[in-house]
């Protein structure tokens, strides 16, 4: 009788059954892993098998035994858990910056890093309250080019956008394209952005959202130089609060007890707190006078305060009065 064309591969088509069809709640039967080859028109004895279970083991795949009314074998370690592959999903799902057909693409992905029995608990739906999905599906290769230039030391050229009302994307800079140097990217807010770097008076950096970046290109132009040790990326994103720029301030932000968390959510951890009294405590931390501080502070209402500077509060003031003003329209 001719021998299959698969026989050769047994060993392979072996490990991808364990792989795809086993854990420690699924094992199969030895006579189970030979039907399952003989679908491959893979033909194979009890003894063959068990041999081939030690060549697997020697090559690292973790083969256990099972032992009730039958013996069972399964695949007890993987690279990733369940657990773990759980979690990715559900930051998959969640996500703003992914969009809907790329979130089904990584999620069958991260699929089949585990058996079919259990991937079928990773068809999981999390709701995260007014979360909308990107609709830029070329993101990810404007990532992927933007950190090819960084790490080759390139400068990038890329249009900018935003959306009119039509869901159209109007190009700022007149539709002409920048040239930057690329210098780290950071995660805020849900967005993924860009810090750059042009030499120019007053501050060289900017910073771009990376899901409104088109046409990312890596050019074969070496990154423009500037003193890098001086220049500290964590301070730099927490001094341009919000990734929006406005002037750095240094502010005493007085809170609600009931805000502890959520202070040392969006400021560090490390934040000194100093106890006010009357369910009141306060902070001291360098902000950026911009709307979009403004805002986070006006969200809680009477539970926070802006004490100093005087500056910072009369830009409070005046949106107050702004948005007072026309509602009372």
């Amino acid at each position: 009788m001719p021998q299959s064309p698969n026989q050769r591969a047994k060993l392979l088509y072996l490990m991808k059954i364990l792989l795809e069809k086993t854990d420690v709640q699924s094992p199969m039967t030895i006579s189970e892993i030979i039907a399952e080859l003989a679908a491959y028109n893979i033909t194979s004895e009890r003894k063959s098998i068990y041999t081939d279970f030690e060549i697997l083991r020697q090559f690292g795949l973790d083969i256990e035994t099972q032992r009730s009314k039958t013996t069972g074998y399964y695949i007890s370690n993987r690279d990733f858990e369940l657990p773990e592959l759980k979690l990715l999903v559900d930051a998959v799902q969640s996500s703003k910056l992914i969009t809907n057909k790329k979130s089904r693409e990584l999620i069958g992905k991260l699929s089949k890093l585990t058996s079919a029995a259990q991937a079928k608990q990773l068809n999981r739906q999390v709701y995260v309250s007014g979360r909308a999905k990107a609709i830029n599906e070329t993101v990810y290769y404007s990532i992927d080019a933007i950190h090819t230039a960084i790490n080759e030391g390139k400068k990038i050229s890329f249009k900018y956008f935003s959306y009119d009302t039509a869901k159209k994307r109007v190009y700022r800079n007149q539709g002409q394209e920048y040239k930057r140097t690329p210098i780290a990217m950071c995660w805020n807010d849900d967005n993924y952005y860009l810090i750059t770097y042009i030499p120019k008076a007053g501050d060289p950096f900017a910073t771009f959202r990376v899901d409104r970046m088109a046409k990312v290109q890596v050019l074969d132009e070496k990154a423009d130089k500037f003193d890098r040790k001086s220049f500290d990326v964590a301070e730099y994103v927490k001094r341009t609060f919000g990734m929006y720029s406005g002037e750095t301030v240094s502010a005493k932000l007085a809170f609600d007890e009931s805000l502890v968390s959520v202070v040392l959510d969006h400021f560090g951890a490390d934040t000194h707190i100093t106890n006010e009294g009357n369910g009141r405590f306060s902070i001291s931390v360098d902000v950026s006078s911009s709307p979009v501080f403004l805002a986070w502070i006006f969200q809680f209402g009477s539970k926070a305060e802006i004490l100093a500077p005087d500056s910072l509060r009369n830009a409070m003031l005046n949106l107050i009065n702004t948005s007072k003003e026309k509602y009372e329209k």
